[in-house]
C-alpha cells in the first residue's frame, strides 16, 4: 500500500501504483513480467514526490548507521525528511540552482544520504565520486563533468588545492580547510523548504563517471526518473519491503551504491543498514548481522568469497535475503551460503547505465550459476555478430520502447550516444547464454572470451571450477600466447590463508581440474599471484591478459608459474 495516498499528487499516485504492483507480485515472476507497467511521468521529483510523502509523521527507521568502534546512529524517515530540508535551504543559499552539477566525495556518513535528497529537491545534478580518486582523477571530473559544487570531508578536501576551478567548496568533518564552507553550518537552515518550481522527469539527475579501460571515463547520466523510478526492479530482485533491514556492503560513488543503498530500499520503505570499518572483518560483520537483525544482505562476490571461510552456521543471522552483485556469483560459493544459512544467494545483473536488468528474484526457482531471467519492464535479447536473436550472444535491451531505468545518454559525447541508443538495441558488451527456459548463464565480457584451440572459452566458467578446489580464494582466467595452439587457459590463483604457493599446491589443483574439466577447456599453466582489480573490487582481467601477452613476447616466466608440462604426473 502506497503511503499517504490522499496527500498524493498524480505522479506520487503513479509510481506508488507501480511500485505496489511489483510488492503485490513479489514471488510471481512470471504475473509481474506479464503486468508491470513503468509509470508515465511527465513531471517528477523523487525526494519530493515520493520520500518527503512516504516519510510524512513515519518514525520508523530509515537510516541506521554503525561504526566499527561500536557506535552507531538511527534516524527516522520524518527526521531525514527533516533534516534534507535544511541541507537543501542551505545549499540554495550558497548558490546551488537547479541543473547545476555538484561532486559529491563522502564515505558511508550520514551527510550522504541528506545532501543527496537536498540536491534532488533543487533539482541539482549530483556526481558521485569515490573517496579513492586521485587529484587527478578529481581534476578531469571537475573539468569535463563542468562541476559548479564539490563537497568532500577533510581527506578529500585536501586533494582539491591541485584542482584548479570555480566552484563552490563545502567540507563534512575535520579541520577546516581555507576557503571551504564548513557544512555543520546547514543545521541551522529553516526546515520548511519550498520547491522553484516543478521538475520535468526527464531533467538529469545523476552524472557517474564509468570505470573502463579507456583512457577517459565516460559519463554516464541519468535522469530524475531513470534512476529513482528505474530501481523499482531493483526492489524487486532485492525482495525488499517495508520494515526490511537492508546491508549493502557497496563504497559510496559507484552505481551499486546507489542501487541498494539510497533508491531500492528507500522505494519499498526498508530501512537502509550501514556498517562502517576501516577493513573488512568477517567475524566482526556477521557479529553485528546477527546483534541487529539484519534481514536483508547484498554483497559483491569477493565479500562473500571471504565470508564462507567461515563457519556460517555459528551465526544466527535473521537473514531472510542474500545476494551477490558486481560479478556473476560461482556455483560453490551459492552451495556454501546454502550449507551455512539455508538461503539461497541469489544473483543479479546491471550496469552503471542501467538499473536491475536481470536476476533471480525472491519465488523464482534459482539455477546455481545462472543470472536469472528478466526483469519488469526489461525486455531482454541475446544478439549475434549480425544484430540477429540468439541463443547465444550479447546480453541487449530491446529499445523499442526502452525501458524507464535506462540511462539517458553519455553526456558530452554525441556519438557515443548515438552508438548506444540511436538502434533498436542498446548492447552491454556482456555474453551470455539462454537455457530452454529462459535463464540466461553468463559467458564473460565479450572482450574477455577467447579461443584456444579454435575452441571458445569463458573464463568465469573456469573460474567457477577453480574455486571449488579446498585451496583457492580467488582465481582469474586468461589467454597465454601459445605458438601452436594461439593461446592456452592460464589461471592467475589467490590461496586461502594457510595455503602454500608450490609445486606441489599447483599440481594438486591441476590435477583437481581434469576430473571437472573436458580437455579442451583445461587450465594448461597457472601463477599464484595477487589479482589486479579496480577500485570497486572487479577484476582487471584486461591487465593480467595484457601483462601475460608482454611476457610471452619476452619469453619469462614468474616465480611462481607452473605449466602443465612441467608436470610428468599429468602425462
Amino acid at each position: 500500500m502506497s503511503a499517504h495516498p490522499t496527500a498524493a499528487g498524480p505522479a506520487t499516485q503513479a509510481f506508488a501504483e507501480a511500485r505496489d504492483f511489483l510488492l503485490a507480485h513479489r514471488g510471481r515472476h512470471d504475473a509481474a513480467c506479464a503486468g508491470f507497467r513503468w509509470p508515465q511521468l511527465t513531471h517528477f521529483n523523487w525526494a519530493l514526490d515520493w520520500f518527503d510523502v512516504w516519510a510524512r509523521d513515519n518514525q520508523a527507521t530509515a537510516l541506521w548507521v554503525v561504526n566499527e568502534d561500536g557506535s552507531e546512529q538511527r534516524f527516522s524517515f520524518a527526521q531525514i525528511s527533516a533534516r534534507s530540508n535544511r541541507v537543501a535551504n542551505w545549499l540554495r543559499s550558497r548558490g546551488v540552482k537547479r541543473g547545476d552539477r555538484m561532486l559529491l566525495m563522502l564515505g558511508n556518513v550520514v551527510p550522504l544520504w541528506e545532501i543527496t535528497l537536498a540536491a534532488i529537491k533543487l533539482g541539482a545534478v549530483v556526481s558521485p565520486a569515490t573517496t579513492l580518486l586521485s587529484a587527478d582523477d578529481l581534476r578531469d571530473r571537475v573539468q569535463r563533468g563542468q562541476m559548479r559544487h564539490v563537497i568532500a570531508d577533510a581527506a578529500g578536501a585536501a586533494r582539491f588545492d591541485e584542482v584548479p576551478g570555480d566552484y563552490t567548496r563545502t567540507q563534512v568533518g575535520g579541520t577546516l580547510r581555507a576557503g571551504w564552507t564548513d557544512y555543520a553550518a546547514s543545521a541551522d537552515a529553516p526546515e520548511l523548504f519550498m520547491p522553484d518550481g516543478t521538475t520535468p522527469a526527464n531533467d538529469p539527475l545523476l552524472l557517474y563517471f564509468t570505470s573502463g579501460t579507456t583512457a577517459k571515463p565516460k559519463m554516464v547520466l541519468h535522469t530524475q526518473q531513470s534512476y529513482p523510478v528505474g530501481h523499482l526492479t531493483t526492489m524487486y530482485w532485492l525482495g525488499l519491503r517495508p520494515g526490511d533491514v537492508h546491508l549493502n556492503i557497496s563504497s559510496p560513488g559507484w552505481g551499486k551504491h546507489a542501487w541498494s543503498s539510497f533508491y531500492a530500499p528507500w522505494n519499498a520503505g526498508a530501512t537502509i543498514f550501514v556498517l562502517n570499518q576501516a577493513r573488512f572483518d568477517p567475524k566482526f560483520t556477521l557479529d553485528t548481522l546477527v546483534r541487529c537483525g539484519v534481514t536483508s544482505l547484498c554483497a559483491p562476490p569477493t565479500v562473500w568469497r571471504v565470508l564462507i571461510l567461515e563457519d556460517l552456521a555459528k551465526w544466527p543471522v535473521k537473514l531472510t535475503e542474500a545476494i551477490g552483485a558486481g560479478e556473476p556469483l560461482n556455483p560453490e560459493v551459492i552451495e556454501r551460503v546454502r550449507a551455512g544459512w539455508g538461503l539461497t544467494l541469489r544473483d543479479g545483473y546491471g550496469q552503471t547505465e542501467s538499473t536491475c536488468m536481470v536476476g533471480n528474484p525472491p519465488g523464482l526457482p534459482v539455477r546455481a550459476g545462472s543470472m536469472g531471467q528478466p526483469m519488469p519492464g526489461y525486455r531482454m535479447v541475446l544478439l549475434d555478430t549480425e544484430d540477429r536473436e540468439a541463443d547465444e550472444g550479447e546480453v541487449a535491451v530491446t529499445l523499442q520502447p526502452a525501458p524507464v531505468g535506462l540511462m539517458a545518454g553519455y553526456a558530452g559525447d554525441a556519438e557515443k550516444t548515438e552508438a548506444a541508443l540511436g538502434g533498436a538495441y542498446y548492447r552491454t558488451s556482456d555474453v551470455a547464454k539462454r537455457d530452454a527456459d529462459g535463464y540466461l548463464w553468463y559467458v564473460g565480457r565479450a572482450d574477455d572470451v577467447f579461443k584456444a584451440s579454435d575452441y571458445r572459452i569463458s573464463p568465469f566458467e573456469l573460474e567457477s571450477a577453480l574455486i571449488e578446489h579446498g585451496a583457492v580464494a580467488e582465481a582469474a582466467v586468461v589467454p597465454s600466447p601459445d605458438p601452436i595452439k594461439l593461446a592456452v587457459p592460464k589461471a592467475y590463483v589467490v590461496l586461502k590463508p594457510g595455503q602454500t604457493a608450490s609445486r606441489e599446491t599447483a599440481l594438486d589443483i591441476l590435477q583437481f581440474l581434469r576430473g571437472r574439466l573436458s580437455p579442451f577447456k583445461r587450465v594448461r599453466r597457472l601463477e599464484f599471484a595477487e589479482l589486479p582489480k579496480t577500485i570497486s573490487g572487479k577484476i582487471r582481467r584486461v591487465q593480467l591478459r595484457q601483462a601475460e601477452d608482454e611476457r610471452r613476447a619476452r619469453g619469462e616466466r614468474g616465480a611462481l608459474e607452473f605449466w602443465e608440462e612441467d608436470f610428468p604426473e599429468l602425462r
